[in-house]
């Protein structure tokens, strides 16, 4: 059996690994979106199109989870000839929907663009749209979509089997448990996806694993540590205090519109509710982050058991006083100037585009404005330089703003585990039945570092692959 590593490969996102079994069978896990590669407006260039493989040749994709840089490929996988389905949780299906829907909404406005700009002028410009499917690919690849309970073993092909174990990080993920026979010999391989953390709003802690042969782990943080320490609410509560209490100002947030979105919503919601705090008007400026609520809203049996206990008693987890949901692009722009405090969640969470950049170009010179970072952001992007310290002046929308707001960050929110929380995962896993560990997921420097934490702890058989690096297992 040979493993193919083809994204997420010293670096953050485009999760897709290739796994070839002896009789042929081609199973992918996750077929994410190369965010890195996407904002730096880089092309591909391969024998089989978009893909480095031949899509008509995989059989199978099994998804982790619904985020972009795991699941924004599959419409095109499909456009270039792969018939077979995706198996995955279904709150991964439902979650994978509308985040797939809301990129073809926004190739429709590329597209069109690239249309525009070829109409104006006479020289054709080396444009490549291949990668942009639109909402009918994405309805067809919805329909092929297969979903399976957590804890249960599925079987794919004759002598395979599945299990999907709770990854925390978002509703529905999974850690995806491969058995199968090969030989005569049993192997069995893990892939984490993105591993949650422990005690996070809403969700549940990750589950253990069982013993594998081989494990592909992420390695977001494995080189630091959460640096907050009080609950969300209390350091929640400390920062509006400051930002739109003791001041009349306004606090954004810029913020994913699944997972991190909701994780915030319910923690004010219990900041309203449990400690009577003043409710300030909060305006959640995201369409995809309030269909994603509804989402979550359906899956309460999933979540931790303090969340399910909240919303037995409040009959909600996410409604409260003075919540508005903003649906136009009219009413966004209105309210960066709402004369009386506020909070504003938009998206994205890395400032890279979405109406979050709208309410940052508006707000940053505003020294009565509190921009409130809450999670990671890719390097060069304009979230990463507000967490970095470029704070004197910075370019948006084409035009340099003096930075007078305030900038805080904190990673209470974040639903990566960090550095500990990796260590644990790696440790169900005995030392000296594990054959490789292969670290992705993650920059360089991160990975190398926690390849040196692993080897302190036992674990010297740590591998970093380079993109299209293939193994024989």
């Amino acid at each position: 059996m040979k493993l193919t590593f083809w994204g997420a490969t010293r670096q953050v996102s485009g999760s897709m690994f290739l796994l070839e079994f002896d009789d042929e069978y081609r199973v992918l896990i996750d077929c994410g979106t190369d965010l890195e590669r996407e904002n730096n407006h880089e092309t591909t260039k391969s024998e089989y199109g978009i893909f480095p493989f031949d899509p008509s040749l995989i059989n199978l994709i099994i998804l982790t989870h619904a985020h972009i840089d795991h699941s924004g490929q599959i419409p095109n996988l499909y456009k270039e000839g792969f018939e077979g389905q995706v198996l995955c949780t279904k709150a991964t299906m439902e979650l994978a929907e509308i985040l797939l829907l809301d990129s073809a909404s926004l190739n429709q406005k590329k597209y069109k663009a690239i249309h525009d700009s070829k109409k104006r002028s006479k020289k054709r410009k080396d444009v490549d749209s291949r990668e942009l499917y639109l909402e009918r690919q994405v309805k067809e690849a919805i329909d092929n979509f297969v979903t399976i309970p957590f804890d249960q073993k599925f079987k794919f092909k004759d002598d395979g089997f599945v299990t999907l174990y709770p990854a925390g990080h978002l509703l529905g993920a999974a850690h995806v448990y491969l058995e199968f026979w090969e030989n005569n010999e049993k192997k069995t391989i893990c892939f984490s996806g993105d591993v949650g953390r422990k005690n996070y709003p809403l969700l549940v802690d990750p589950y253990p694993i069982p013993q594998a042969d081989y494990l592909v782990t992420e390695t977001t943080y494995g080189d630091r540590h959460h640096i907050s320490e009080n609950k969300p609410e209390e350091i929640l509560a400390d920062i509006i205090q400051r930002a739109c209490i003791d001041i009349p100002g306004r606090l954004i947030i810029p913020s994913f519109s699944v997972g991190r979105t909701q994780a915030m919503l319910y923690t004010l919601n219990k900041l309203y509710t449990d400690r009577g705090f003043t409710p300030i008007k909060v305006f959640t400026d995201s369409p995809l982050a309030k269909a994603s609520t509804r989402i979550y809203e359906k899956n309460v049996r999933l979540m931790n058991k303090q969340a399910r206990e909240f919303n037995e008693e409040n009959e909600s987890l996410f409604d409260f006083e003075n919540l508005v949901y903003l649906e136009s692009n009219q009413a966004s722009k209105a309210v960066s100037n709402h004369s009386e405090p506020c909070i504003i969640i938009s998206a994205s969470g890395m400032v890279t585009g979405g109406r979050i950049e709208h309410h940052i170009q508006a707000n940053i010179s505003n020294p009565y404005a509190t921009i409130l970072m809450i999670g990671y952001a890719s390097e060069n992007t304009l979230g990463w330089k507000l967490l970095n310290g470029e704070r004197k002046e910075l370019s948006i929308g084409g035009q340099k703003l003096p930075v007078n707001a305030n900038i805080e960050k904190i990673d209470v929110f974040s639903g990566h585990g960090d550095l500990d929380d990796l260590i644990d995962f790696v440790k169900t896993q005995n030392k000296e039945k594990t054959k490789n560990i292969f670290l992705v997921h993650g920059e360089l420097h991160t990975m190398q570092n926690f390849k040196n934490t692993l080897a302190e702890v036992g674990y010297n058989q740590v591998v970093i692959p380079e993109k299209g690096q293939v193994f024989e297992l």
